[in-house]
C-alpha cells in the first residue's frame, strides 16, 4: 500500500479516512486530501496499536487496518479453541468461518492451523472507487468466499489486468458489466456490493431479494466485469496523480475540447476512445453521429475511435463474450433512472417482459434508446449477435459523476434488477 502522509490526496486517503472514521479516531469529513485532522486520526490510531505516532500511514498503520478494510482476519489456532468459540470472539459466525476454511475438521482444529474469520463489509460505500481499491476487494472476497472464481479478461490501454469475478456454479450464464464510462464509476461498488450481499447470502442459507441465494448460485452462473475502465476511473478519482505522463496525455486531449470539464467530464479510456461506442452494431451510423456532434478526434467522450474494436478494453469485454454462452447482459451506467432495452427493430423473446420486471423491482422507466445513442454499444452488439435480452441501466439522477451519497439509494434500487437478471434470464 503506497504511504500516505500530509498532502496526499485520492481514493486511498479516503479509504483511510473512511476507516479511521468507523474507528472513532477521526471526527471530520471523507475527502480525499490529508490534512491536519486525518494527521491527528493517524497519529492516534497508531498509539492505539503500540506504533510510533507518527501521523505516516506506511506499511505497520496499514497492516493494522487491513482487517478492517478487507473484511476478514487471520486466526492461528491455540489450544482450546473452537469454531464456536472463534464466532463469539470476532463477532463472526460458524457458517462464514466453514465457508472461508473449506476441508477444516470443524471438530478438530489443529494447534497452529490458520484460519480466515470473515469480520465484516467488504465494499465500501462512501468512498471514490478507484482500480486499487477493487482489486483489494476481490482479493478479499476470494479469501472470504473461496468458492467464486476469478481471473483477468484482457488489459487496459495501461497495460493494467481488467478482473472478473464468477459467482456460482449453474449452466446458464448471464453476464453484468460496470464503468464502461470513467465518471460513472459508482456503479462499480454498486455491482460489487451485489456480489458481497449475494455470497453472504449464499453461506448463510437466506434470499435475497426475495430469492434463495443457493438457488441462484446452483441455477446459474453470473460474470461480472465490474470496472471495464480502470485507466479512466483512476483519472476521475484522482487515483492517477496530475504529475504522471498518463495525466498530461488525457489533459493534452482534453484541451481540444474545452467545454467538457476536466477530468470530471472524462469518459473514454485513457487515450480518448468512449468503449461504449466500439462495437459492430452500425458503428458507421454511431460515427456519423458523433462525427457530427464534432467529436472527430480522440476526446473526453463520444469519440468513437478510428474503428470498431480498436480499444483494448472494449476488444476484450468482445472476446469475453465471444467465449461464453451468456443468456442475458446487463450493462450499467448512470445517469437517469432508465432501463434501455431495445436496438433498432430487434426483439429477443422475453426481452420486454423481463425488461418490465426490471423496472417494476426498481421504479426506474423501462424506454428505448434515444436515437443519438443507439448504436455501437455493447447492448447493441449483444442483441444484435445472439438476439438475447441485453439492458442498459442508467443508474441514479444528477451530473456525472454522482457523489456517492447517492450509493445507499442506487444500491437498493438495483438489487432487485440484479438478482432478476439472474433469476429471469431465458
Amino acid at each position: 500500500m503506497e504511504t500516505l502522509r500530509i498532502g496526499s490526496t485520492g481514493p486511498l486517503v479516503e479509504l483511510l479516512q473512511s476507516k479511521l472514521k468507523e474507528l472513532g479516531f477521526l471526527t471530520g469529513n471523507i475527502d480525499g486530501i490529508f490534512g491536519n485532522q486525518t494527521y491527528n486520526a493517524v497519529a492516534a490510531f497508531q498509539r492505539s496499536r503500540g506504533l510510533i505516532g507518527d501521523g505516516i500511514a506506511g506499511s505497520s498503520t496499514w497492516l493494522n487496518l487491513m482487517p478492517l478494510i478487507n473484511g476478514y482476519d487471520v486466526h492461528t489456532v491455540q489450544a482450546g479453541d473452537t469454531v464456536f468459540r472463534l464466532a463469539n470472539a470476532y463477532g463472526s459466525s460458524i457458517d462464514g468461518i466453514i465457508a472461508a476454511n473449506p476441508g477444516i475438521d470443524v471438530y478438530n482444529l489443529q494447534i497452529g492451523q490458520k484460519l480466515v474469520v470473515p469480520l465484516g463489509t467488504v465494499v465500501p460505500g462512501d468512498i471514490s472507487y478507484s482500480y486499487d481499491i477493487l482489486t483489494m476487494n476481490i482479493g478479499a472476497l476470494k479469501a472470504i468466499y473461496p468458492f467464486i472464481g476469478t481471473g483477468s479478461i484482457g488489459s487496459s490501454a495501461l497495460c493494467r489486468q481488467i478482473p472478473y469475478m464468477r459467482l456460482g456454479t449453474g449452466p446458464k450464464e448471464v453476464f453484468y458489466n460496470a464503468s464502461f464510462h470513467a465518471n460513472e464509476w459508482i456503479t462499480t461498488p454498486v455491482v460489487m456490493r451485489f456480489a458481497e450481499n449475494l455470497l453472504r447470502a449464499y453461506v448463510h442459507n437466506t434470499n435475497i431479494a426475495g430469492y434463495s441465494a443457493r438457488n441462484i448460485l446452483r441455477d446459474v452462473s453470473i460474470y461480472l466485469v465490474p470496472m471495464v475502465n480502470p485507466d479512466g476511473v483512476d483519472l476521475v478519482t484522482g487515483a492517477i496523480r496530475p504529475d504522471s505522463e498518463a495525466y498530461r496525455q488525457a489533459e493534452a486531449i482534453s484541451e481540444d475540447y474545452p467545454s467538457i470539464p476536466f477530468p470530471q467530464g472524462w469518459k473514454a479510456n485513457i487515450r480518448g476512445t468512449d468503449l461504449n461506442l466500439q462495437f459492430p452494431a452500425n458503428w458507421e451510423q454511431a460515427r456519423e453521429i458523433k462525427f457530427a456532434q464534432g467529436f472527430v478526434s480522440p476526446a473526453p467522450r463520444d469519440y468513437v475511435g478510428s474503428a470498431p474494436l480498436t480499444a483494448p478494453e472494449s476488444v476484450s469485454v468482445y472476446q469475453f463474450t465471444l467465449a461464453h454462452n451468456f443468456r442475458l447482459t446487463l450493462s450499467y451506467h448512470t445517469q437517469g433512472r432508465v432501463i434501455y432495452w431495445q436496438y433498432l427493430d430487434y426483439n429477443p423473446a422475453n426481452a420486454a417482459s423481463i425488461g418490465a420486471r426490471l423496472s417494476a423491482a426498481s421504479g426506474y422507466a423501462l424506454e428505448q434508446t434515444p436515437y443519438a445513442s443507439s448504436f455501437a454499444g455493447y447492448k447493441d452488439w449483444f442483441i444484435q449477435t445472439y438476439n438475447r435480452p441485453g439492458y442498459t441501466i442508467e443508474a441514479g439522477y444528477g451530473v456525472n459523476p454522482l457523489p456517492i451519497s447517492q450509493f445507499d439509494e442506487i444500491y437498493r434500487d438495483n438489487e432487485g434488477i440484479l438478482v432478476l437478471g439472474a433469476v429471469l434470464a431465458p
